[in-house]
């Protein structure tokens, strides 16, 4: 069998990472979509997804660990990472 076609660990990992990643927004996705069927605007269900997503990031990390989350978001924002109108290629 050949060694070059096998994918690697860190190959292996990143596929579950993403993988995860598909799974969780899923659930996000459903839960804004719960919380927009019972009158609740988008604004306020983004504002209690990002309280929500800090606490818990300071919690497991510490605020420094959040804080580079921070700047680590802030980054992907300017580069257009969340823009609706961005094209994956």
């Amino acid at each position: 069998m050949d060694h070059m076609m096998e994918p690697s660990l860190n190959d292996i990992d990143e596929m579950i990472v993403h993988e995860k990643m598909q799974a969780a927004l899923e659930h996000q996705n459903e839960a804004w979509a719960d919380g927009m069927a019972d009158g609740i605007e988008p604004e306020i269900i983004a504002d209690a997804a990002i309280a929500l997503a800090m606490r818990e990031t300071i919690r497991l990390l510490g605020e420094e660990g959040a804080e580079a989350m921070l700047t680590s978001l802030r980054e992907r924002m300017l580069a257009g990472e969340f823009s609706p109108e961005r094209t994956l290629q």
